[in-house]
């Protein structure tokens, strides 16, 4: 026994050594024979190299085992042993039949029993051997190669071992000492401690009264009279600055448009209008008109955009010009169907008005429905919140039960691991014989293998040095020199055009020049080309820049038409949608009030003064600018769809 055991410490000892990562197996196995090759005896020494080798060439095999017991029943064991574990796995796998199960069992006996037990009983489960164990080994080997060589062999020792398992924990059991029962025991007394007085309640801390703020000044929360003037004079200003901007596009270029047909009296009215206009009061004079800067920046165009925007100007001029010449032969205008766009407009213009009252009574409607989803969400909250305090006491009770089973079951287990511990010492006596006899069958089988492997050596060894010899043989003998060429030499093969390499040479160094001269004069053309394309390309955008300057004179025209047609028309009228929302939005409001009375929920914070005029202002500001983003699209639509009359001055 002792004899394997030595064996075995010293492979683990040469395992732990070995690291994968930067040793190679045979060279380890080489300088291991070396070392050991002094301290050990033949015999010793040819099963210490089989089993090494072993581990060493099936170790993916074997890693994969032993992996797997570390994470599932060798959890408490430790790391040091991982070697003692593939040995072990090595021996039942690939040595269990060469050895026989009695030299195998001395093995396993002079080993630590606690750890050989736990792996073998791991190892030889055959739920374990026959399921995960056979899959992980057949993405490395071929399932049948597995299957016959490795899983059928371990499940043919499997009762055996399962007996070996039971005798060594039998063995281990006895080994524990009983404690001696002693005839007096220590009984603990408690300790004389005085009782600690009941601590005394505080008195309650007063509580400070502040003194009342004085109250802030309204007219924190109004804004300066001198800021309403400067307002308003502003806007005073800005109408003026239109009224005169309107009256210069409305006089310019007067021989382009057309006359419309309309009574004298309309005329009339037109004049008294405007002489309204001139003789209103002025509040301040301003020497100059100021003109605020567009939002739209200039956009850099490419040749197909100038190109095509040039085409399209081109052809509403041509339009332009043969409409002219139809008025000027006595044809007809648009009046009567720009009278009936303008009523289209106007009635589009309430529709838009209707729709934006309906959108915002919706905004408040929902905000309505938003306070009662919340009241009724806090009701529903606090169900919850009770039904859940109910869940958790009824899990603390049944926790409380369910440890008190544990507890009971951990008392039986104690007391049937107790009844199970028996002694199992008989077997030994009986293994001696048969471990004699394996012990010389293993010394004669260890000479075989030394003589082998010595015949072996000195065979490959032979081999060798006949090879060393031939290659030294071939590296002496002499090796031809290469012959001169003459580059202007033909070749002489008999093909077509065959010429010399200097020849080739000077053939290829006029080409290159022909090629370089006809890219210059290619360069160049293209060059002229291009400042061709680039002065039409400046004609066609002056061109087009004159275009959109008359465009946007009559875009101007147009907007401010619009403007004192929104302006009459008013307030929107009410609809039916409209009442409708603003019904369902009363009912809202008195069913939230309803609510809040019967939850006795604080009304929302007042808001602030000073914050409502600041909402307010911010609210104006966003008109101002829908109003503008607004006329920008309406005059690109204009630009697009309608007809231009002011093409012939550009």
């Amino acid at each position: 026994m002792t004899y394997y055991g030595k064996c075995i410490e010293i492979v683990i000892e040469q395992l732990d050594k070995f690291k994968p990562e930067k040793d190679n197996p045979e060279q380890f196995l080489e300088t291991a024979a070396s070392s050991l090759q002094q301290t050990l005896s033949p015999q010793k020494l040819g099963f210490v190299l089989e089993i090494l080798s072993g581990c060493l060439e099936y170790r993916k095999l074997l890693t994969i085992v032993v992996d797997a017991f570390y994470v599932r029943d060798g959890r408490h064991c430790l790391l040091a042993d991982y070697s003692l574990f593939e040995v072990i796995c090595y021996l039942a796998m690939f040595q269990l039949d060469e050895l026989g199960f009695q030299l195998f069992c001395s093995i396993i006996k002079s080993q630590p029993v606690r750890k050989t037990c736990k792996f073998l009983r791991f190892f030889f489960n055959p739920l374990n051997l026959c399921s995960w164990i056979k899959d992980e080994w057949s993405l490395i080997y071929e399932t049948s190669h597995v299957k016959e060589n490795w899983i059928d062999p371990l499940m043919r020792w499997q009762p055996e071992v399962q007996e070996l398992i039971n005798q060594l924990e039998g063995v281990s059991t006895d080994q524990i000492p009983l404690l001696k029962t002693k005839a007096k025991v220590t009984e603990p007394k408690e300790f004389n401690l005085t009782v600690p007085k009941p601590r005394a309640i505080a008195m309650p801390e007063p509580v400070p009264t502040v003194a009342k703020p004085k109250p802030v000044p309204q007219s924190t929360y109004q804004e300066p009279k001198e800021q309403q003037l400067l307002q308003m004079i502003k806007r005073y200003n800005r109408r003026n600055a239109e009224e005169l901007l309107l009256r210069a596009n409305m006089e310019e270029l007067r021989c382009a448009m057309p006359r419309s047909r309309r009574n004298p009296q309309a005329q009339d009215l037109e004049k008294q209008q405007q002489q309204q206009h001139q003789s209103a009061p002025r509040i301040c004079r301003i020497p100059s008109l100021t003109f605020y800067k567009p939002n739209s920046f200039p956009v850099k165009l490419n040749t197909a955009t100038i190109l095509r925007e040039g085409a399209l100007y081109q052809r509403q001029v041509e339009k332009e010009l043969q409409r002219v010449d139809k008025l000027v032969d006595g044809a007809g205008d648009f009046s009567e169907f720009l009278e009936w766009q303008k009523k289209m407009q106007a009635k589009d213009l309430e529709e838009q008005l209707a729709a934006s009252e309906c959108r915002r009574l919706q905004g408040k409607l929902s905000h309505e429905e938003a306070i009662l989803a919340r009241q009724n969400l806090m009701q529903e909250n606090k169900q919850k919140a009770d039904q859940k305090k109910e869940e958790t006491a009824e899990l603390m009770l049944q926790c409380a039960e369910r440890r008190l089973q544990e507890e009971k079951s951990l008392k039986e287990l104690v007391e049937q691991v107790n009844e199970t511990q028996k002694n199992v010492k008989v077997a030994q006596m009986k293994l001696v014989k048969g471990r004699q006899q394996i012990v010389q069958e293993v010394m004669e089988e260890s000479r075989e293998l030394l003589q082998r492997s010595s015949e072996a050596a000195k065979e490959e060894k032979r081999q060798r040095c006949e090879l060393i010899a031939q290659l030294r043989a071939l590296e002496t003998q002499p090796t031809r020199k290469g012959k001169l060429v003459d580059l202007t030499q033909i070749p002489g093969y008999g093909l077509e055009g065959e010429m010399s390499v200097v020849e080739l040479r000077e053939r290829l160094a006029l080409l290159k020049e022909t090629q370089k001269r006809e890219q210059e004069e290619k360069r160049d053309q293209i060059i002229q080309d291009k400042r061709a394309k680039s002065q039409k390309l400046q004609n066609t955008v002056e061109q087009i820049s004159l275009c959109r300057a008359a465009m946007g004179r009559t875009a101007a025209l147009r907007s401010e038409e619009k403007k004192a047609l929104a302006a009459s028309l008013g307030t929107p009228s009410q609809d039916e949608r409209v009442l409708e929302l603003q019904r369902r939005m009363e009912e809202r409001a008195a069913e939230r009030r309803r609510q809040t009375a019967q939850l006795h929920v604080p009304p929302p914070r007042v808001v602030r003064p000073q914050l409502r005029a600041q909402a307010e202002a911010q609210h104006w500001l966003e008109l101002d600018r829908s109003r503008e983003r607004r006329l920008q699209a309406m005059q690109e639509a204009d630009r697009t769809c309608q007809p231009t009359h002011h093409l012939e001055a550009a």
